[in-house]
């Protein structure tokens, strides 16, 4: 049995800026996760349409219930293949990724098709379908379940990570950053505190001691 998941994005962004900003979404602050990129593949076809095939290297985290049924010596990286067509002329954008390292307890599919949004011109339409599968016997069906889970949650992140980078490219300040530098702000501020009142529990532990 495979779960099958599909949703339809939207950035507001044009398909021109949006297809920049696929080449160089990573690093960003939603993409922890991505620990490397390289381009196998690539060239111009005769219809002058962009393939490429890239390998990306992952972190590949179990969750604690599935741990005692893997080996203990298994990779905590996962490999994935990224096939990409890039086509200027009927401007579209069609990716497809697998994973290749451990896809007999699960398998991730993901087809991504980038267009241009019709009823905004100036937006892009990201249509998304993935298919979740696992061959581990009696586990399987709770294996699909989390990867199913996890899938959701990196969709977000990944959009999430589109709208930096696209923000960054427009030359605006993306609100992750301000988000970061509100909570470094905050976190000094309760460091500075913290570090004031030890100084004054430990001026009131020598008062006592004097007394």
């Amino acid at each position: 049995m495979v779960k099958y998941f599909a949703c339809v994005g939207l950035l507001k962004s044009s398909w021109d800026q949006v297809c920049i900003a696929f080449w160089e979404r990573y690093p960003n602050p939603y993409s922890n996760h991505v620990l490397t990129e390289d381009i196998i593949f690539r060239e111009v076809t005769p219809g002058n349409r962009l393939v490429s095939r890239r390998l990306l290297t992952k972190t590949n985290r179990a969750p604690r219930w599935m741990e005692k049924y893997l080996p203990v010596t298994m990779a905590r990286h996962a490999y994935i293949i990224e096939d990409s067509i890039v086509d200027p002329q009927n401007r579209t954008m069609t990716t497809l990724t697998w994973n290749i390292s451990h896809a007999r307890m699960m398998s991730v599919e993901e087809r991504c098709e980038y267009r241009i949004n019709p009823d905004n011109t100036s937006w892009t339409e990201i249509n998304r379908e993935a298919w979740i599968s696992s061959n581990l016997y009696g586990l399987s069906r709770a294996i699909q379940e989390f990867g199913l889970a996890r899938f959701k949650t990196s969709v977000t992140k990944t959009m999430k990570g589109f709208e930096y980078v696209l923000a960054k490219m427009q030359g605006e300040i993306p609100s992750r950053t301000l988000a970061e530098h509100a909570t470094e702000r905050a976190r000094e501020t309760a460091l500075a505190a913290k570090e004031r009142a030890k100084d004054l529990a430990s001026q009131a532990h020598k008062k006592q001691q004097y007394v």
